[in-house]
């Protein structure tokens, strides 16, 4: 049509447009586009199998407009079996699609944002169990700490073991000393870690230590609603993308399992520095905004005194920890990290334990007690932690062994076992145990000891032989006195 407008033949025009001449002069006798001429199909070319019970469906859909067309049609085979084939769930799939799209419910729209550079910064904890982590085999349930700027993206992580206070304040800490700089402001959700609830008002607010913390840095928090996690955006889809980027680096490396902590840390700085490479125009930008740090960073940790019990325990909160007997009735300084719990006593350092996290409530170690549950073996029974006094199952069924095969002397056996095991080796024993089921053997301890040291060598007495004195020095000794004195012998 073009070209006819400029003047050329029909027959010219037509072969440029890529058309027959006869074709050419039906459009241009016509005066209409090829796509205007198309009238849209108003018949249907098979039956409806849906015309019948449609109302049923709609008001369904009126009901809860988040049915799934397959929820539909199931639901109608139950009324109806054998009406509506499988074939024809595609059919419904595109009429519910078509209702929702003329007389659906309003979908959420979403808002986009303009951000200032160093204007604010976001967190956000997000579990990593999908990615399926090992560390040297076994199995690594594991959180990320993830720290975003809304402007560049800038983003950092690091691995904590639960949404703790401990956990929000090491990141946030290290994500700004990794900046060099402070944002204005510092968005969350309403997490544990940061608020707590308002019983008046039944509202949230910043808890003290996270007030704390905010007021060290200069920093202004801000928090979502409740039940709107889409408010702390940033971070929340960045939480998708980085999962996906590193389930990807995962793919490439050809093996998700990593010798140790440490190396799936130095893992995911360099994911994280690969996708911050991107990024570095605008975070040049946004960094030279940021506010300076204060003089130091603080402690993130939460510190208090706990004093040892008569059973070798002291309380954190509302988890206990046994500690060796020889600090019965000391008072300790307990500092709680994210990870772990340190023990000082009088400025030196006695143990560090892994921190209890979820469900766990007591953290028992044997080892600080079989000494003196060797010499009080009835105490064993109705001990209150009794069942972490099995480390394996192994040691379990050679319990429950004993007591089917001796039971007044089971407790006494298992405890002399148990202490051999603190003395030997654990997994020694657990070996011997393992080899005595297996031989339909009742694990005693002489048959432990005996498999895990090997078979005692004549009777435990020492054979001692002292030879007859030499009495020719003393004949010697008192010659050579009487010639000095000028005696004759």
């Amino acid at each position: 049509m073009k070209r006819l407008q400029d003047g050329n033949p029909l027959g010219r025009a037509a072969a440029n447009a890529g058309m027959s001449e006869p074709t050419a002069r039906k459009y241009a006798r016509s005066g209409l586009m090829p796509s205007a001429r198309k009238a849209p199909r108003t018949w249907r070319t098979r039956l409806d199998p849906y015309e019948e019970v449609w109302p049923q469906i709609e008001g369904w859909l009126k009901l809860d407009g988040g049915l799934e067309a397959k929820t539909i049609w199931t639901a109608l085979n139950e009324r109806q079996p054998g009406r509506f084939s499988a074939g024809q769930l595609r059919t419904l799939q595109r009429r519910v699609h078509a209702w929702r799209t003329q007389s659906g419910p309003p979908k959420e729209v979403f808002f986009p944002q303009v951000h200032q550079p160093a204007e604010q910064g976001q967190s956000d904890f997000t579990d990593m169990r999908e990615l399926e982590v090992t560390i040297a085999g076994e199995p690594f349930a594991h959180l990320l700490y993830h720290f975003v700027l809304t402007y560049s993206n800038w983003e950092w992580v690091a691995i904590c073991p639960s949404e703790s206070f401990e956990s929000l304040s090491a990141g946030l800490q290290g994500a700004l000393w990794k900046l060099g700089g402070v944002p204005e402001e510092h968005r969350t959700d309403n997490l544990s870690a940061a608020t707590h609830e308002l019983h008046e008002s039944r509202g949230r607010d910043f808890t003290k230590r996270y007030q704390q913390l905010l007021g060290h840095y200069g920093l202004r928090g801000s928090r979502n609603f409740p039940g709107n996690a889409h408010e702390n955006g940033d971070v929340e889809s960045a939480n998708g993308h980085l999962k996906s980027a590193i389930d990807q680096r995962l793919r490439l490396r050809a093996s998700r399992d990593f010798p140790s902590k440490d190396s799936y840390a130095a893992f995911l700085e360099e994911c994280v520095a690969r996708r911050n490479a991107t990024r570095a125009e605008r975070f040049a930008e946004e960094r030279g905004h940021l506010r300076p740090l204060p003089p130091r960073a603080l402690p993130a940790y939460r510190e208090l005194y706990a004093r040892v019990s008569r059973n070798s325990v002291i309380r954190v909160g509302e988890r206990r920890y046994m500690v060796p007997s020889r600090l019965i009735g000391r008072q300790l300084t307990v500092r709680v990290h994210a990870d772990i719990v340190e023990l000082e006593y009088r400025g030196a350092q006695v143990t560090v334990l892994e921190r209890l996290i979820g469900a766990e409530r007591e953290h028992i170690d044997y080892r600080h007690i079989i000494h003196s549950l060797v010499r009080k073996p009835g105490a064993f029974r109705r001990y209150a932690y009794r069942e972490a006094l099995y480390p394996t199952l192994e040691f379990r069924r050679a319990y429950d062994a004993l007591v089917a095969e001796e039971s007044a002397r089971a407790d006494f056996e298992y405890v002399r076992i148990l202490h051999l095991a603190a003395r030997d080796g654990e997994r020694a024993v657990e070996a011997a145990l393992a080899a005595l089921r297996a031989e339909g053997l009742v694990p005693r301890y002489e048959a432990v000891r005996e498999k895990v040291r090997g078979p005692r060598t004549g009777t435990g007495v020492p054979d001692v032989r002292i030879p007859p004195p030499d009495l020719s020095c003393y004949d010697r000794l008192l010659a050579s006195h009487n010639t000095d004195a000028g005696v004759s012998p």
